[in-house]
């Protein structure tokens, strides 16, 4: 263990026989990150807990009473902070999480291990939140082969089934959180989200790393009616 420049510790991840460089570096990167130190610290799940926060501190999406879907909850960090802003806990507001994964119990927050792309899933989480959302958030990423190109349209392929997905549950004037990476194949869901939302906005919050492309997609203002 040393310190860095600015005098903090840093911890240096040994390397193994059994340990592949990447792994080394992406183990050591989360040692010294100092949002996953203080979610361990705070009781968060992960450190996107800070980007759903920091975004929210701006923008305002979250308000007490709201229903709001979090796509590919797990581990939970969104909806740990989603819960707290709308009042899930006190019965005011409602959190309802969906993932392909099992997720542990957070207070106040339903989960329900699906896959949205089911058919049946827009009326299965209509009715678990009694009606329409206010907000649909999605951290999602999509598995990366590592052909760049491949990766990009794999990415945006989500986020467009995610956005077409919040256009099924939404209520008019709701909204639409999504994690995009940034790259040159975003022109039709910036078309499709301008379609049926009034105002689009890109987002990076501070706790996004810096040396990643990655950032938000924020659309407001939802335009259509909910479907039957």
């Amino acid at each position: 263990m040393t310190k860095d420049k600015t005098g903090r510790l840093h911890v240096t991840v040994r390397s193994g026989r059994k340990r592949k460089l990447s792994s080394k570096l992406w183990l050591e990167r989360q040692l010294n990150d100092p949002y996953v130190v203080r979610a361990k610290r705070e009781g968060f799940r992960s450190r996107a807990a800070y980007k759903l926060k920091e975004i929210d501190d701006k923008y305002k999406l979250l308000k007490p009473g709201m229903a709001v879907v979090d796509l590919g909850a797990a581990p939970g960090g969104w909806s740990q902070i989603a819960a707290a802003k709308v009042g899930a806990v006190d019965r005011k507001g409602r959190v309802v999480a969906i993932d392909l994964l099992e997720m542990a119990e957070i207070p106040g927050v339903i989960f329900a291990q699906l896959d949205f792309l089911d058919d049946e899933a827009p009326e299965k989480l209509r009715a678990m939140l009694g009606g329409g959302a206010d907000l649909v958030m999605s951290d999602m990423a999509a598995n990366t082969t590592g052909h760049r190109k491949t990766d990009q349209l794999r990415i945006v392929g989500l986020v467009e089934t995610a956005a077409a997905f919040a256009c099924e549950v939404l209520k008019p004037g709701g909204a639409f959180l999504a994690k995009v990476f940034q790259s040159g194949a975003e022109a039709e869901l910036l078309a499709q989200l301008k379609r049926d939302f009034t105002t689009i906005r890109h987002v990076k919050p501070a706790a996004s790393r810096q040396d990643s492309s990655e950032r938000y997609l924020l659309a407001t203002g939802f335009r259509g009616q909910q479907r039957p």
